[in-house]
């Protein structure tokens, strides 16, 4: 359903044709689906969410995320490559993670990959899987997408799927892409090309409880209390 008024006029409804789409797909090719991000249409906002969703094979949408991160940044030499998302996007304010047979699907997106802590949190409901589907900028993405990708990987001992999109969007706009796909040692096992592309990957899972039981870092976090100076 299109709304005019906003900067963006193919907004969808929460249940909009986007979704009755995703769940059409994911029940015709049974299969667990990961769709978006696409602009969620907020009721008496003229903003809108970034949202990404996860469908079972029966349909059945699982696990909706609101981008919480939004990317507000100055980039090029002068700073005049300018991004500012909270101009037309409201950040969500809940993680959101999903059960499923391989193990519970922790999602994020984009810009959320720079804030270890909400991958902590993905890791605490125990998430095995992070999902990070993204538009990263060229300027950032050359230098930090893989780091950034692979220390979420490490740190949380978990599989980290993140399917980027690439080429140019606008005069102004372009996309960095190199989807990738890590295993919990922090190992690229697929990416993609600087063109779209299909990545497949043999995901074991028993290699995340190697990788766990090999380095048990999880269960050796420790916050030790603040002291006064």
């Amino acid at each position: 359903m299109r709304r005019e008024g906003t900067a963006f006029p193919c907004a969808q409804q929460p249940d909009g044709e986007i979704l009755k789409a995703l769940s059409e797909w994911s029940l015709r090719h049974r299969v667990w689906l990961l769709g978006g991000t696409f602009p969620e249409a907020i009721e008496g906002d003229s903003r809108v969410y970034n949202t990404s969703v996860l469908f079972s094979p029966d349909g059945e949408l699982v696990a909706r995320y609101r981008k919480i991160h939004l990317f507000d940044a100055s980039l090029g030499p002068d700073g005049s490559d300018s991004y500012r998302e909270s101009t037309h996007f409201k950040p969500g304010d809940e993680i959101a993670s999903a059960e499923t047979p391989f193990g519970v699907v922790g999602l994020s997106v984009c810009y959320d990959l720079r804030f270890p802590e909400l991958y902590r949190a993905l890791v605490e409901r125990e998430a095995r899987w992070l999902m990070v589907p993204s538009a990263f900028a060229r300027e950032t993405g050359k230098d930090h997408w893989e780091v950034l990708l692979r220390a979420r990987a490490i740190e949380s001992q978990c599989f980290v799927v993140a399917p980027a999109q690439c080429g140019h969007h606008s005069a102004d706009r372009s996309s960095y892409g190199r989807s990738l796909i890590i295993d919990p040692w922090g190992l690229v096992v697929a990416q993609a090309a600087d063109e779209p592309c299909v990545l497949v990957a043999d995901c074991r899972t028993q290699d995340i409880d190697r990788v766990r039981g090999a380095i048990p870092a999880l269960s050796h976090r420790r916050l030790p209390s603040a002291t006064a100076i």
